[in-house]
């Protein structure tokens, strides 16, 4: 049951050396050699060092996986938990079995195992096995046996061929959950093939995930394994066609290329394998769309594969056809928001064919691999989200005829006055801003905006305004202009260059789109309808601002998701939702749509929910009512994170999500003390973060939104369940060298300094500094002594703890 000459029985191990001392050894006499393993690592939470973003190390997942040959791509299949030794061997299959699963890491099987016996969780069966020894642990070949039962195809079929393909270039660019998409994706269309079915997959990842790369990844596994004739990737606009074009060229080359008509009318990725295109050039973008460059460059079944990006995106309108000409097609979709229609019951039968991707569950089946957006912002990948709410005092009073005609409504484009019988006609269906101009409500929203971008870091951060259409845009990046010279002015700053600005497909916004992303000293506020809505990607974008009321869960998704790539260049660890018209409620939602048929068409014939309405508005009617002297009152109601509770996302006020987070950090350490010796020891340190963010409270998330970034997270949650005054890094390395002057006196000179150097670490880098194993490379304990210096007091290790023990000290 024991490893040789290794009876660890009688001496407490951490879980780190319950599996170098015991597990691995024991894995390794089953057939599980280093090929077999491999530790998944997150990203890690970010740390402002020295003035810029480093990011720490993360959570390190054990992963067992099956290789068929030498040179094939191991297959993940099993998740390993390593506890303690004097723990029970099932005391981490809860902890195992969160991570494993749809949203992690995607294996069948989960182990926990304390050394001398495990345990096993089977996805398939929902099963959890006795205890047996170490000596019986599963083999590769045996695992390989389940796995493959449990899929419904052999891993050396031809239909699981592309699972075996090496990625271009090695395992190192790509994420954790990229692999796991992946192997879903290639999971589910092995199975498709072995049962004879069409090839249909659905991904629904986070935006800012990295959707392209799994696309790119995908289709070259796919080609390396012989199974690709001719693959497209379609997309929303030029905008992503072009990172789209990027992405693939680096791994296909010129086999990839963007579909367009060239001058002598041929298809100018003719040649290619590789065919990148929007809606909008196969002439399939709206339900006027002819779909002639389809038709006459793509015959039936010309595509193997086709990967739809923005799946979410209705196919009421012309561009169905792509899927419906290519039925033999693998097809996959990427959504961060994969849509659901609601159908009236007497036509679903009739539109079943036809509701592709109105319908993404229907068309494609249910997702096999998701990644949401608390999930992203808790593995480090995701910037963490901050919704800050704003009432404006007219929009829940509304304005009476009586009132508009009182202050003389006029004509905006020709300064007509407007008569009572005008405004009845048009006002029974208007809101703000749509039918009806409101100028001071602009300045009056405006003005709060700015107030709130000189509170949190100045007026020139990269910021995105929703507004309800051109005119409204026009309006408000005037205004937001305006603000700014008179605060350069106030200030004696000179004004930078195109602060704030339109950036609509009206006014050709897509030349601006550069600037927004690249430029440091221009082009700050982008004031947009729709063009920023999905895809494009800004990391630098640090507040996504509504001025237009949002009622579809997918479009207000979409627009939030402009914000959530973390940008290290510029230290962005997270952005800001500023919520003038209530959208943020829409967090949570269900994608959900109703069906309407568009004016003209049949019963029975497709119709588009995106018609006119709050999120599509069309061009209003003429006169269009302006009216002035309205007094405006913006009032804060509230400041909110996105907190993944009972699996679902939903808005917490911050002060309650802090409550909650204390409640249980209190449960599992009920004082300071028992906190602070839980915190020295890494293992227990991690179990007790992993038992906060598993009930849905992340430190993480309090640490960067009450902007704590300069102080170590042991201090974020001492003052948070403890009531201890915090002191950032700085101050506890600096608080460390006088409160602990006597001990450090009763040292040789040079290994004083060198704890005193060791200690000084912790300014930079917190915690972790005090136990990364390369801190005796650190230039400043080198100069110190370094590692020699140590050993003149005896076991460097002991030196390390205790030097540790002391810093947290209160």
């Amino acid at each position: 049951m024991f490893p040789p000459d290794s009876d660890y029985r009688d001496e407490r191990l951490s879980e780190s050396d319950t599996r170098s001392k015991l597990i691995d050894p024991a894995l390794r006499l089953r057939g599980w050699t280093e090929a077999h393993l491999r530790r998944e690592e997150t990203a890690g939470a970010i740390d402002i060092v020295d003035g810029r973003g480093k990011r720490r190390r993360g959570r390190t997942d054990y992963t067992l996986r099956v290789r068929v040959t030498p040179d094939a791509q191991p297959v993940a299949v099993a998740l390993l938990e390593a506890k303690k030794n004097q723990l029970p061997p099932d005391h981490g299959l809860e902890q195992a079995r969160l991570y494993a699963d749809s949203k992690r890491l995607n294996v069948p099987f989960v182990f926990s195992s304390n050394g001398y016996f495990w345990v096993m969780f089977d996805r398939s069966t929902g099963l959890t096995s006795d205890p047996r020894p170490m000596s019986e642990f599963p083999t590769p070949e045996e695992l390989r046996a389940r796995y493959e039962a449990m899929m419904g195809f052999r891993l050396d079929s031809p239909a699981a061929r592309p699972l075996l393909v090496r990625y271009p270039g090695g395992e190192g660019t790509r994420r954790y959950y990229q692999d796991a998409a992946i192997r879903a994706t290639l999971e589910k269309l092995a199975r498709d093939a072995t049962q004879e079915k069409p090839g249909r997959a659905l991904l629904t990842l986070a935006t800012g995930a990295g959707k392209t790369f799994i696309a790119v990844q995908l289709l070259k596994r796919v080609a390396d394994a012989g199974q690709l004739r001719r693959a497209l990737f379609i997309c929303d606009r030029d905008e992503l066609r072009q990172q789209a074009l990027a992405a693939f060229t680096n791994v296909f080359g010129t086999d990839a290329a963007e579909v367009k008509r060239n001058p002598d009318g041929s298809n100018h990725a003719k040649n290619a394998r590789i065919h990148i295109a929007t809606y909008q050039t196969l002439d399939v973008g709206n339900e006027d769309g002819t779909a002639n460059f389809l038709l006459e460059h793509y015959p039936e079944n010309y595509f193997s594969h086709i990967i739809i990006d923005e799946c979410h995106r209705s196919a009421w309108g012309k561009w169905s056809q792509v899927l419906l000409r290519n039925p033999d097609a693998v097809q996959i979709g990427l959504t961060a928001t994969p849509r659901q229609l609601k159908l009236p019951e007497k036509t679903a039968g009739a539109l079943e064919d036809e509701a592709i991707t109105a319908d993404n569950i229907r068309h494609f089946g249910e997702p096999v691999y998701e990644y949401d957006l608390a999930q992203g912002i808790e593995d480090g990948y995701l910037a963490a989200c901050e919704v800050v709410r704003a009432q404006v005092d007219i929009d829940e009073t509304g304005l009476s005829i009586d009132q508009i005609l009182a202050l003389k409504p006029v004509d905006a484009i020709t300064g007509r006055p407007l008569s009572r019988e005008e405004l009845e006609e048009l006002y029974e269906k208007t809101s703000f801003e749509d039918r009806i101009m409101l100028p001071d409500r602009v300045k009056a929203m405006c003005a709060d905006l700015f107030q709130r971008l000189l509170e949190t870091g100045g007026p020139e951060q990269k910021t995105v305004i929703f507004c309800v259409r051109d005119a409204h845009a026009q309006a408000v990046a005037r205004e937001m202009g305006n603000l700014y010279a008179e605060w350069c002015r106030e200030n004696g700053q000179a004004p930078k260059e195109y602060y704030a600005f339109k950036c609509t497909a009206a006014s050709g916004g897509n030349d601006q789109l550069a600037d927004l992303r690249g430029s440091s000293n221009s082009h700050f506020v982008a004031t947009t309808v729709d063009l920023l809505t999905t895809g494009v990607d800004v990391p630098c974008l640090r507040n996504v601002v509504f001025f237009r009321y949002v009622q579809s869960p997918i479009s207000f998704y979409q627009m939030v998701g402009r914000g959530t790539r973390i940008d290290l260049a510029s230290d962005k660890l997270m952005f800001r939702v500023y919520d003038y018209t209530d959208a943020s409620r829409l967090f949570g939602e269900a994608f959900l749509t109703r069906y309407t048929r568009p004016e003209g068409s049949k019963e029975g014939e497709p119709g588009d929910e995106e018609g006119p309405g709050p999120d599509n508005p069309q061009p209003p009617p003429q006169p269009i009512p302006q009216v002035e002297g309205v007094s405006v009152l913006v009032r804060p109601a509230g400041r909110l994170v996105v907190a993944q509770v009972d699996g679902q996302e939903k808005l917490i006020p911050v002060e309650e999500y802090k409550e909650r987070l204390s409640e249980r950090l209190v449960q599992a350490a009920p004082d300071l003390e028992h906190f602070r010796r839980a915190w020295v020891h890494p293992d227990e340190r991690r179990q007790l973060v992993d038992h906060l963010v598993r009930s849905g409270y992340s430190p993480k998330v309090v640490q960067v939104v009450e902007e704590m970034t300069d102080y170590d997270l042991y201090d974020v949650l001492a003052a948070l369940g403890y009531g201890m005054n915090p002191l950032t890094r700085l101050q506890r390395a600096g608080a460390f060298s006088y409160k602990h002057r006597d001990w450090m006196g009763t040292m040789p000179r040079r290994t004083a300094a060198t704890v005193l150097a060791i200690a000084n670490q912790f300014s930079r880098s917190g915690t972790e500094a005090l136990e990364s194993p390369q801190i005796f490379n650190v230039p400043e304990v080198v100069r110190a002594g370094g590692l020699p210096a140590l050993k003149e007091l005896g076991e460097p290790r002991e030196v390390l703890r205790q030097t540790k023990e002391r810093m947290f000290e209160a």
